[in-house]
């Protein structure tokens, strides 16, 4: 009888003990990752003396909830939490929903396309767009003819090229670079361009910081996808658009979800860009939960109801999107 506690005929079957002991650590485990989330959700029908008095543990039992912290943010002082609330969701929900679609096209034609630019002609370009600059500064709007005069002498002597998986790693290099790095030149385009503190402004960095994330994600989801069903779709007489609207698509919706998901939250929860690029008008919640560190101490109380307020529909949209999620995150899980 002992002996069948710690031993199993089965391969693919563990013995007793050992279920109960991954059940013991995933229990445990369980109660770590959930803990946080409770406490956030109890400290916030808290008040400050509960807060200051604590650590209180249990509602009814260790002290009496009370919602006088969420009627002090939301009816008391209403506009306070909904305009940056209001200009999360236009931030975060409309840059990604953007990368998602540029990225996906990208990544699409790179595991599909076999492209061969030179690195030479691509440095005359990022010099010719900066020489640009300072023509179009001097009123002169040439530098185009230059770049294609360049890009067909001195270019095509250069025999280099970069292949597509160059260009994916060139591209997700890009997110090893410090937000911080990049704020200044940043901060200057957009003053002289009127886009600080608009929406526009955020919705086009968050853009392009995460757009590098999307095409690394779904070049191998795509690539994933075998070539025959489209070539088959082809052989019908099916143009590409149609394939990839009818075919592709569909059967990357799991991974399509799975990134918008990914990209959404890291732009949610964006802080450095938020700090420097908006003002009063679009302050993000990030922003509103630092601002809670007051002179006299975190306001645990009111950080705990914005928290919660950021948490939710994150969750609720985990929840709801749970299946296809599984499916996106196991993407080039198995190979062959």
């Amino acid at each position: 009888m002992i002996k069948r506690l710690f031993t199993s005929n089965d391969p693919f079957r563990p013995s007793v003990s050992t279920l109960i002991g991954t059940y013991a650590v995933l229990g445990f485990w369980t109660l770590v990752v959930l803990f946080p989330l409770y406490w956030l959700f109890v400290t916030s029908f808290k008040t400050p003396a509960d807060v200051n008095n604590g650590p209180l543990y249990i509602p009814f039992v260790d002290f009496q909830p009370t919602l006088e912290t969420w009627n002090d943010l939301l009816i008391v002082q209403q506009n306070f939490v909904l305009r940056p609330y209001i200009n999360t969701f236009i931030s975060a929900g409309i840059s990604a929903f953007l990368a998602l679609v540029i990225g996906a096209a990208a990544s699409y034609a790179l595991s599909r396309f076999e492209y061969r630019p030179k690195p030479a002609v691509i440095f005359m370009f990022i010099l010719c767009v900066g020489l640009a600059a300072l023509l179009v500064s001097q009123g002169l709007h040439w530098s185009l003819a230059v770049f294609l005069l360049l890009a067909n002498t001195i270019g095509r002597r250069f025999k280099g090229s970069m292949g597509n998986n160059d260009i994916a790693f060139w591209l997700i290099s890009q997110r090893m670079l410090p937000p911080v790095a990049t704020i200044i030149p940043i901060y200057i385009i957009f003053q002289q361009l009127s886009l600080l503190n608009t929406h526009a402004g955020m919705i086009l960095v968050y853009v392009a910081v995460h757009l590098p994330l999307v095409i690394w994600f779904m070049r191998d989801y795509f690539s994933g996808i075998p070539l025959e069903l489209e070539e088959s779709a082809f052989i019908d007489g099916a143009s590409r658009y149609t394939v990839l609207w009818r075919i592709v698509l569909p059967l990357s919706l799991p991974g399509l979800i799975a990134t918008f998901l990914i990209v959404l939250i890291f732009a949610w929860n964006e802080y450095t860009f938020a700090l420097f690029l908006t003002g009063a008008e679009t302050q993000t919640m990030p922003l509103l939960v630092a601002a809670q560190n007051a002179t006299r101490g975190p306001q645990w109380w009111n950080i705990s109801v914005l928290v919660t307020l950021m948490v939710v529909p994150l969750l609720a949209m985990a929840f709801v999107l749970e299946r296809y999620i599984a499916k996106g995150i196991l993407v080039g899980a198995v190979k062959g």
